[in-house]
């Protein structure tokens, strides 16, 4: 009697044995993604310039502070705002103390070109206050196009240059009364910090 019992507790661990060890294998792992973090936004802030065509007698562009936060819409496209601050001549030639703010928005177009290269394109609209002299109208509407392109030195920082050209209608000569139809063109340029996020 107690070798048959044996026999079937023998058996019976042999039959549960196998399901048992087998419970205890680690399930597969889900693979690694290995794009890194999807971030949607991205903030800019550094050092602008911008000519001054629209002043008459200006010999000198202005320099300042340019920012932008762009909003992504899918892996190439995005939609920005932007401004920028230009109030500091680069040279001492203007007459009085003129001043440039803009403030635009608009689609950009993105893509990676190598490695930790990435570049995009954008179209701009909005406006344009220039200060310190005697223009109208006091803000004109603006826009134009440019490029940019960007360092990725980690997920979340780069190191952006970017320049555009930014088109405004003021009059040709000051205390000239009403909108004026004649647009001026300034070359903008860049370079600063991006943050992802």
């Amino acid at each position: 009697m107690s070798k048959k019992l044996l026999s079937f507790l023998a058996a019976a661990s042999a039959i549960v044995l196998p399901f048992s060890a087998a419970g205890q294998v680690a399930p597969e792992r889900a693979p690694k993604d290995l794009t890194g973090p999807d971030y949607k936004y991205e903030a800019y802030v550094g050092y602008g310039y911008t000519s001054l065509n629209q002043v008459n007698q200006s010999r000198s562009g202005l320099q300042g502070v340019s920012a932008s936060v762009m909003r992504d819409l899918g892996d190439h496209f995005g939609v920005k705002v932007d401004g920028g601050h230009y109030a500091w001549a680069v040279t001492a030639t203007n007459a009085g103390h003129p001043t440039v703010d803009l403030f635009l928005a608009g689609p950009v177009a993105h893509a990676n070109l190598f490695e930790k290269w990435s570049a995009y394109a954008e179209v701009l609209l909005g406006g344009a206050h220039t200060g310190g002299v005697t223009i109208q109208p006091k803000v004109s509407f603006a826009g134009g196009f440019g490029m940019g392109v960007d360092y990725n030195k980690t997920a979340r920082w780069s190191i952006r240059a970017f320049g555009d050209d930014i088109g405004s209608s003021f009059t040709l000569t000051p205390y000239q009364p009403g909108d004026s139809p004649h647009m001026r063109w300034n070359a903008r340029a860049g370079i600063g910090v991006v943050y992802h996020f």
